[in-house]
């Protein structure tokens, strides 16, 4: 086995070290725990109706953000910052993310305001794999992630390290678009999407929740789609 291959089985075996310590409190959370999610048709992979409740499906992917004026990241600029309650601060170029373990997936979009894009094919990085990269410590309990635009949002470690949490940088077979958040940026099929920042920065561990953006506005502080979770 190459260096490299036995770089990346430790960083496999971190992750999976990692998530098992919160997998009791994923399988509580809300939607998959829940006797009858809200919503309709057929149960998704997770169990719940394919449609939450008050979603309509769309075949169009609107482009939503805060209208901030700032300079987009490029391959050449952009970088990741993992730190915060960590044993091992990381920052990553995008050759270095890149060369992480890319993990496929096809899951739905649900955004607050209404629609839900579906069966969208995305490639990009487990988020607990580079939470096993930088070893949360043992008291840290959520996420704060941070955007290139000033936009933040905070999500739970139950939440954050289920497997289907990406930071991804292709979207059905090309590069993610800038409008939609790329080189970067995280999606969360089990919540709402503005629990996934576009143009990702940072993701800073918390002892301590911390509302983000919109969670200070108003919003959701756990935005569940199958329990119509989206106001505070």
């Amino acid at each position: 086995m190459s260096a490299e291959d036995e770089k990346l089985q430790r960083i496999v075996e971190a992750r999976l070290k990692l998530r098992a310590r919160f997998l009791e409190k994923m399988e509580r959370t809300p939607g998959v725990s829940d006797e009858r999610p809200q919503g309709s048709g057929p149960p998704n992979r997770h169990g719940m109706p394919r449609l939450p409740p008050g979603q309509t499906e769309t075949r169009k992917w609107p482009v939503l953000d805060l209208g901030a004026s700032f300079e987009h990241p490029t391959l050449e600029t952009w970088e990741l910052r993992i730190n915060g309650a960590v044993e091992q601060p990381v920052t990553l170029s995008w050759k270095d993310f890149r060369a992480l373990p890319q993990h496929e997936d096809i899951s739905d979009f649900h955004c607050v305001t209404g629609w839900s894009l579906m069966d969208v094919r995305w490639v990009g990085v487990q988020l607990s794999t580079l939470a096993a990269l930088a070893r949360p410590l043992p008291e840290a309990a959520f996420i704060l992630a941070h955007a290139y635009d000033g936009y933040t949002t905070n999500v739970s470690l139950e939440e954050a390290l289920k497997d289907d949490v990406l930071l991804v940088h292709t979207y059905n077979g090309k590069p993610l678009p800038r409008e939609h958040g790329g080189p970067v940026r995280m999606i969360t099929p089990q919540l709402y999407a503005w629990k996934g920042a576009k143009w990702i920065r940072r993701i800073e561990f918390l002892r301590y929740d911390s509302p983000g953006f919109w969670e200070r506005c108003g919003y959701s502080n756990t935005a569940h789609p199958w329990r119509d979770d989206r106001y505070a």
